[in-house]
């Protein structure tokens, strides 16, 4: 297990910020830590990265408690705020932060130059940051980022201001690094990009963990047993066993009514000689889930108070 996080903490004088989350990373896996704004998110990625310490709780890096002075060299934390010198050049900013995480100069330049070329930033070496778009500046930031190789990369919103060519290059980039054997922290709003990149997630809200796991078993968690059939002809009526949510052209969208099963159906069809073309289930959406969840604990805090 490259991270775990145990019991953390952190109150503030009005908030309960990171209440009592507990979570585990193993290695080379693209973890998502999500939730609605004022959740916890960003406290408990500075908690991590040893920049805010926890009132109580631990934090391990490879079994070992996490110390900063120790471990932070095998972090790369990339902010959702731009935090780039806007009066430098781009080339420059990318080798002197390199430097900073520890890389002479020689080898800093080749990362970073490398990553450029990743990148199809190598035209903009001379530029200045403070003429760069936002999607351009999050290249640059990504690019700081990575340039040291860290054990453990942290994204707070990588894809924000880059334009879909971009955003798919980025992504790449990230897959690849996790094949390679990187350890990633994916914080996002956007549950599309959730459910194509993570392996596994944890939501939180009002400061704490509502739920963790693999999206594959999240999904089978609240998965409402519905299912959709299509027809090769169209007009097809469904049988009295099943409550119908939809219907379209060639199918509907339905549910098994109590004590029966999908086999039952099918078999209806097949004694009626009537061609069935597809049959699915239907899992929820993280972003279905996400919303659900969400409103569930904002119930519950409120029937707290």
């Amino acid at each position: 297990m490259l991270l775990s996080v145990k019991n953390l903490k952190k109150y503030y004088a009005t908030q309960k910020a990171v209440d009592d989350i507990s979570f585990d990373i193993e290695e080379g896996s693209i973890f998502g830590l999500l939730g609605p704004n004022g959740a916890g998110k960003s406290t408990l990625l500075r908690m991590i990265t040893g920049i805010f310490y926890p009132d109580s709780g631990d934090i391990l890096f490879r079994g070992e408690v996490f110390d900063q002075r120790k471990h932070a060299g095998d972090m790369g934390y990339m902010p959702e705020e731009r935090g780039l010198y806007k009066k430098m050049k781009i080339g420059e900013q990318a080798l002197y932060l390199a430097r900073l995480r520890g890389l002479d100069a020689t080898v800093a330049e080749q990362r970073v130059r490398e990553w450029f070329d990743r990148l199809n930033m190598t035209t903009w070496w001379n530029k200045k940051v403070e003429d760069l778009s936002k999607g351009m500046g999050q290249k640059l930031q990504f690019v700081t980022t990575v340039a040291h190789n860290p054990k453990l990369l942290i994204l707070d919103e990588p894809f924000s201001g880059l334009d879909p060519v971009n955003a798919n290059i980025l992504k790449d980039e990230i897959f690849r690094l996790a094949k390679e054997g990187t350890t990633i922290i994916f914080s996002t709003h956007r549950m599309e990009q959730v459910e194509e990149i993570c392996d596994k997630i944890a939501l939180v809200n009002l400061g704490k963990k509502v739920i963790d796991g693999s999206v594959k078993d999240i999904k089978q968690q609240y998965k409402e047993n519905k299912y959709r059939v299509h027809f090769h002809r169209q007009s097809v009526l469904p049988p009295d066993f099943v409550e119908v949510y939809d219907t379209f052209e060639t199918g509907f969208v339905f549910k098994m009514k109590e004590a029966g099963t999908t086999n039952q159906l099918l078999q209806y069809y097949i004694s009626k000689g009537i061609d069935i073309s597809g049959f699915e289930e239907i899992l929820p959406g993280l972003n279905e889930i996400f919303i659900r969840l969400v409103e569930d604990t904002n119930v519950a805090r409120a029937f707290e108070k």
